[in-house]
């Protein structure tokens, strides 16, 4: 994890704090230890406790930061791409009798509520990624808690496939923030509790109301854990169990994939920041509280053979674009709270998006070509999730075709230019039909198009670019202004926008973005959003007598006792 020059407003809202940059590598970790012995990982939870992302707290207990889970997102995410031949993660603890204590609570308490909900929103999108490797990947992740895990300890486990939880009098599993601290486990561990392992609803309301969490066997028999085992079986059961799932896990061909760093160049002039990728440039106007993302194109041929895309490796462009793309949308939620309007623009040729587009669909039975699509596919749901309005501009030049139409679909708002000079397109890929299902499970098409499935079907026939009347008809976009009134409609529209309540404009668009099913994610960012926003500013958490800022003291916090 690197920290910049450049920064955001402090805690305090005074002198700017560095800002907070989300690329890291193995040889910089502080608090996680990754080794290899063959198809088995061990991922080593070892927190040091004077390395806080910022000063004023210390990381007692293996609790975490957005720091340490910076380290782990992106432990998970080489694990995938740069070590193919493993197939069993264990994560553990390095410290005696202490799994994780979850997020610490110093942090929590002196972090502003924009960051606490963006910490929140990171984490889960992290153990997310961890349980996408489990699913899709075939590298299959085992919590080996050797000791306490208690809040977002636990909820680490819960993320992993399978939960062996040492019996040796002590370790136990916790969600200690209903009684402790007057909040919820902060990265869905309720809805995963429920939902994901099955526990019983009357043991997880006793299990989410005791402080001091279940041990052993009762932890077992209430599948709060997979397994508990003796402290002098423990490490050799976690090895047997993990053995076992390699037995039954097949080989991926080939080897790993490095992962090459973004090489982005920052500047500042003025009211406006500006990061520049290879393919993606991010421009933030403090002024008019307006982000500007560009996304290009590839130049040249794609790589149409499995050995041509392995030798191209990280350069890839699907690949590489992607990666610039997550990284600009993390630098926007951590580091510019204040813009609330992104304009999406693209620009190139859109047959090259296409192109680039069937052949890595051809690909996708290569183990390296299914990852690049995965990483895809996280990035656009990062979109989905960030509390921003998203306008899409489609101008001349523009390349909103096949993978890039994905960010239109994913906008809230879609402007086509109808004429001109140079008239712009868009077009559909194999891309558009599958390989990239939002949380609720359904793909951006099929959710825009939930009043009539049929039509779905029938642009899947559609391989021509469409101009603005055409893609107006077939409702891929809201509206098409001609020349004259463009620049007057957009610019009225971002006036508008920039001019209404963020607070508001975050519930209304996260409600709106995910019509259809409820599944898992969509149930746990739905209530995280109500909870976040609710729960942690209300006077029984963060008041001057509530829990949270009362934590540690001698003194119990004071509660209003009204129910609302």
């Amino acid at each position: 994890m690197e920290f910049s020059a450049m920064g955001i407003e402090s805690e305090s809202g005074g002198a700017k704090a560095p800002a907070i940059r989300f690329e890291t590598h193995p040889s910089r970790y502080k608090h996680w230890k990754l080794s290899f012995d063959g198809a088995i990982a061990r991922l080593v939870m070892d927190v040091v406790e004077e390395a806080p992302m910022r000063p004023g707290y210390t990381l007692k207990l293996n609790s975490y930061d957005l720091g340490v889970d910076i380290e782990l997102a992106d432990a998970v995410e080489r694990l995938r791409f740069e070590h193919p031949e493993v197939k069993v993660v264990i994560v553990t603890s390095g410290q005696p009798r202490i799994f994780c204590a979850g997020a610490n609570i110093y942090m929590l308490g002196s972090s502003t509520h924009a960051f606490k909900v963006n910490f929140c929103k990171y984490t889960n999108e992290t153990r997310l990624s961890l349980e996408a490797a489990c699913a899709e990947s075939d590298q299959h992740y085992v919590a080996a808690l050797n000791g306490v895990a208690s809040g977002g300890g636990y909820e680490l486990a819960l993320a992993c496939e399978k939960i062996l939880l040492c019996d040796d009098g002590s370790s136990a599993v916790s969600f200690p923030e209903t009684p402790l601290l007057a909040v919820l486990p902060g990265t869905g561990g309720l809805t995963r509790l429920v939902d994901k392992r099955k526990v019983r609803r009357d043991l997880a309301d006793v299990f989410s109301t005791l402080a001091e969490g279940v041990r052993g066997k009762r932890a077992e028999e209430w599948r709060l854990v997979d397994r508990s085992i003796p402290k002098s079986r423990f490490d050799q059961v976690v090895i047997e169990e993990a053995n076992a799932i390699a037995a039954r896990t097949k080989d991926k061909q080939g080897p790993g994939v490095t992962l090459a760093p973004l090489d982005v160049k920052r500047s500042e002039d003025g009211s406006k920041i500006k990061s520049e990728y290879k393919y993606v440039t991010l421009v933030i106007d403090s002024a008019t509280r307006v982000a500007e993302i560009e996304v290009r194109a590839p130049e040249g041929t794609p790589e149409t053979t499995v050995e041509a895309l392995h030798k191209s490796g990280s350069d890839v462009w699907s690949l590489r674009v992607f990666r610039e793309l997550d990284d600009a949308l993390l630098d926007l939620r951590f580091n510019h709270p204040e813009a609330g309007l992104v304009l999406l623009r693209t620009k190139g040729d859109p047959e090259a998006v296409r192109a680039a587009d069937r052949a890595l669909h051809a690909l996708q039975d290569d183990w390296f070509a299914r990852e690049i699509l995965l990483k895809m596919r996280r990035t656009l749901k990062r979109l989905d999730l960030t509390a921003r309005s998203v306008f899409s501009l489609v101008e001349p030049g523009s390349c909103f075709a096949g993978s890039l139409f994905e960010l239109a679909l994913a906008g809230d708002r879609t402007y086509m230019l109808d004429g001109g000079d140079e008239p712009p397109v868009i077009g559909l890929s194999p891309l558009n039909f599958g390989p990239f299902p939002m949380p609720n499970g359904l793909t951006r098409l099929e959710t825009r198009f939930l009043h009539d499935p049929s039509a779905v079907k029938r642009l899947e026939g559609q391989t021509e670019l469409l101009d603005a009347d055409a893609a107006k008809k077939l409702g891929l976009v809201t509206f098409t202004p001609d020349e004259m009134d463009w620049d007057d409609e957009v610019r009225i529209a971002v006036e508008e926008r920039a001019s209404l309540s963020p607070d508001a404009l975050t519930g209304m668009e996260a409600s709106l973005r995910f019509a259809g099913p409820e599944t898992l994610e969509t149930k746990i960012f739905g209530r995280l959003s109500a909870w976040q926003n609710w729960i942690f500013q209300r006077p029984n958490a963060v008041g001057e007598r509530g829990a949270l800022t009362m934590y540690g003291r001698p003194e119990r916090p004071e509660f209003d006792w009204r129910r609302t």
